[in-house]
This record gives structure tokens, sequence and C-alpha cells, in this order.
């Protein structure tokens, strides 16, 4: 049943909808609940809140940290407190090396005279600024047809204008979300390429650092997929999560709460086990 997504990002890191905004599409679908999973930030949770309960929608406070495992992985953290000690220190870390490579992007793309500056980057899109931006930007000066266009010709590693950045250990961000009362979860497992041996791997890897749970129903999942995934969560006793990985016009075939072709739906059963595990309420 179609009630729930666990995995919306807004324009507090790079989503297309303000939180509020988010929540009121929610609200419009027709869900119940919606977590606020922006890249390496909690800002946008407050106002999400404020909307959600004027909208009557229940509006879980989460985090999505980019680690790496080999390879880039996503870590997402659900009913953390975003005022902790133990997050904030590492929060303005992440932020401040995001600058720099924001900073190192928007001067290369000058020194080929395009029209782009930090500060206006910062003016046009606020605090946080990733690549989906700069793509919009690139698209808007007629050099990309489509964001996607824009990552595969000048953004996405290895191209004219990608600048790599300092990617958190997969270990301490399980920590700190666990620090900061929060249950971490492996995000979309397909998304890394991984056979089964592959994905064991890194699944057991991250339980010896405490994760708690897997997204299993995700934006693009068929029933086999999301099976298989469901068989890996119940055999390492992880708590199954699903979302839709929302963001607005920087992901235009993704709808909130249900997709791609209305594949999703994520049931009210797996919040409430997530607030058991956080015990939060």
């Amino acid at each position: 049943m179609r009630e729930i997504d666990l995995h919306v990002h807004t324009t507090a890191s790079d989503g297309t909808c303000a939180p509020a905004e988010a929540v009121k599409l929610a609200a419009d679908s027709g869900l119940r609940a919606v977590a606020i999973t922006d890249h390496d930030s909690a800002h946008g949770y407050p106002e999400a809140a404020l909307a959600g309960a004027a909208l009557g929608v229940e509006v879980v406070p989460g985090i999505e940290i980019s680690t790496k495992f080999g390879r880039s992985v996503h870590i997402l953290g659900y009913y953390i407190d975003p005022l902790s000690p133990e997050i904030k220190p590492v929060l303005d870390w992440v932020v401040q090396d995001r600058d720099e490579r924001n900073k190192k992007m928007a001067a290369l793309m000058a020194a080929d005279g395009l029209p782009v500056s930090y500060e206006q980057m910062h003016e046009r899109f606020g605090e946080v600024i990733g690549r989906p931006h700069f793509a919009r930007v690139l698209v808007e000066l007629g050099l990309a047809d489509s964001v996607n266009d824009a990552f595969d010709k000048y953004v996405e590693k290895g191209r004219k204008y990608y600048v790599g950045r300092t990617i958190f250990p997969i270990e301490r961000s399980i920590e700190v979300i666990r620090a900061a009362g929060g249950v971490p979860v492996l995000a979309h497992p397909f998304q890394y390429r991984l056979d089964d041996a592959g994905l064991r791997e890194l699944i057991e890897h991250c339980l010896e650092s405490g994760l708690q749970g897997m997204e299993c129903r995700y934006s693009g999942y068929d029933t086999d997929m999301t099976a298989y995934l469901l068989r890996l969560a119940e055999e390492y006793r992880l708590l199954p999560t699903g979302g839709s990985d929302f963001h607005g016009a920087n992901k235009p075939k993704i709808s909130l709460g249900s997709g791609i072709s209305g594949e999703l739906a994520v049931p009210y059963e797996y919040l409430e086990r997530l607030k058991e595990a956080a015990g939060s309420f």
C-alpha cells in the first residue's frame, strides 16, 4: 500500500521543492508520512515539520550522508536529532569540503569564459549547492539538453568540470547517525552495481558499525528486485525501508510517493518499525 515516502530531497540540498512545498505535495498525494533526507543537511526539517503539522502529514527528521566503501555509497539516517552535538561538527566539515569543491568547479567554468561564479550560485540556489545546480546552469547556457545530459558531458566523474570531494568514511557515518539518536539505513542498494557477494560484503561491513536497515523499495525497482532485497533484509535482520529519492525537477521522472512508473508503494508498517528502533515515540 502506498502510504509513506522515506526518501525526499528539498532545496535544503539538491531538490527543487522547498521543504513545505514537498510536504504539501505529499498531502496532495494522499501520503501519511514523509522523511526529509537531504544530502549532508538537516536544515529542511523545521520548515517541513511545521507544514506537516498544518497539513496532517507526519514528517520524519532524516539525512542522507555520502560515504565510501570502495565506491560511493549513501547512508540514510532516520529520527536523528538535528541539533545533536555529535552530528553538527560532522555536517560543518562536510559543508566546508563541499564549498571548496564548488569554488573549484565555478573557477573551472569561469576560466572557459562561462558566466558562472561561486557567489552567483549561492545567491541563486541558497546555502547548499551541488552538481545538479551546476548542471542546471549549463542547460540554461545551452551547453546541454538536460540535467542528465549536463552530467554526462561536464560534471560527472572524469568530465571537464568535475571536482571530487573528500568522502566521509562509511563506518563513521553510521556511528554519527546512531550517536545523534538516529537509525542508519543503507540507501538504494542496487545503485552500487554489486553482485550478490559484493552486496553481502557491503552489508556485513556496515553491520559491524551498527547498520540497522536497508532501503528495499525504491524508484525503478521491480517486484523481483524488491523481493530479493527483502529476503536479504530478513536474513541480516535489517529493517526494510522505502522511498522515491524525490528531487523535484532535478529528477523529473521520479514522482513523490510513487516512483517512476507507479511501481513504488511503501507501507506505514515500515515507519512504525523505524520508530521502535529509534525509541523516539
